[in-house]
């Protein structure tokens, strides 16, 4: 009985060291690509020219596969083991996910639009409402199965602005859409930046309502407020700002290239290649086996704070950018 006891034992250790290494392979975070070599490849691949928003859709494109391909594939949904106790992979997607649906929707509504009253393009409709479905969706629908059918439309819109033939299709470089784009942008850096920050709790003065006596909201808030991300979700909230700046990086690379001459009109360039240096930083190899939380000036890293500074500095250049585009 005792040697019957002795082998599950040993077996359910196994099975631990091997869920173990299989969810260590599983985090391992997807490399950094060129994106205008990429497009260059894909476009060869399909034969097509790489017109003017080329480079910006196959990024957009790529980024979307590599949440779908990346070693041990989409985890978010997953519900076995050991992806299922899995949780820093899952937040790195869903910060990816979040700015390829920023992007997607930009793609629809300004990048490939004339003007406001200009139609939407039958291709971009139909890929934008597949990166909404929720993240975690695992039956019919499934969030792989819609995702791809997102990345699928985006292949038919590539192949149909690189199209001469294809009038209806186009994508416009000008600062008025790469601006409206960049506003989404610092929205969600400026909310990471905010959760990180409190990793280790701060006091807030209420500025909801700044700016005009006769500002108005709902419900009563206080004037100060203690805000804290929770212990338990200090690593997730560190690992999804690490897939958003991942993807957003890609995407502002791609943009230098489509919008060169809005950027070197509006003497922009270098405030882009800046945002773009800051996120890099981001990327850093994270030597601790465990996200750290130290307070302050302690003996103790914190590597939420590091992140946040990093992406705070970014947002800011970005703000900075966006007035840059604003102007005449």
């Amino acid at each position: 009985m005792s040697q019957h006891k002795g082998k599950i034992i040993t077996a359910l250790v196994l099975l631990f060291v091997v869920f173990y290494a299989i969810a260590v392979y599983w985090s391992i975070e997807p490399a950094r690509f060129d994106v205008v070599q990429n497009a260059k490849q894909q476009a060869q691949q399909r034969s097509e020219k790489p017109v003017t928003g080329y480079v910006t859709t196959s990024t957009l494109i790529t980024v979307a596969d590599t949440l779908l391909t990346k070693s041990g594939g989409y985890l978010s949904n997953d519900v076995l083991p050991p992806s299922v106790i899995m949780d820093n992979m899952p937040a790195w997607e869903y910060g990816a996910l979040e700015m390829v649906r920023d992007l997607a929707l930009s793609m629809r509504k300004d990048f490939s639009r004339s003007q406001s009253q200009s139609t939407e393009h039958e291709a971009l409709k139909k890929a934008q409402p597949q990166f909404n479905i929720s993240s975690e969706a695992w039956a019919w629908p499934s969030a792989e199965g819609e995702y791809q059918k997102g990345i699928d439309y985006l292949l038919v819109y590539r192949s149909q602005i690189a199209n001469q033939h294809e009038r209806d299709s186009q994508f416009y470089s000008r600062a008025d859409n790469l601006r409206s784009w960049l506003k989404e942008a610092e929205k969600r850096l400026g909310s990471l930046s905010q959760r990180l920050s409190a990793s280790v709790g701060q006091d807030k003065v209420n500025t909801d309502l700044a700016g005009n006596s006769s500002n108005t909201q709902a419900t009563y808030t206080p004037l100060q407020q203690q805000v804290r991300t929770s212990w338990w979700e200090i690593d997730d909230v560190f690992y999804e700002s690490r897939g958003a700046t991942w993807a957003l990086l890609h995407f502002l690379q791609a943009v230098e290239y489509d919008f060169a001459e809005v950027l070197d009109k509006k003497n922009a360039r270098v405030s882009l290649q800046q945002i773009i240096r800051e996120l890099e930083a981001t990327q850093e190899t994270v030597w601790s086996p465990i996200i750290l939380n130290g307070n302050g000036f302690g003996y103790v890293a914190n590597h939420s704070l590091v992140m946040a500074n990093y992406i705070s500095r970014a947002n800011a250049a970005l703000i900075e950018l966006s007035e840059l585009l604003a102007q005449g």
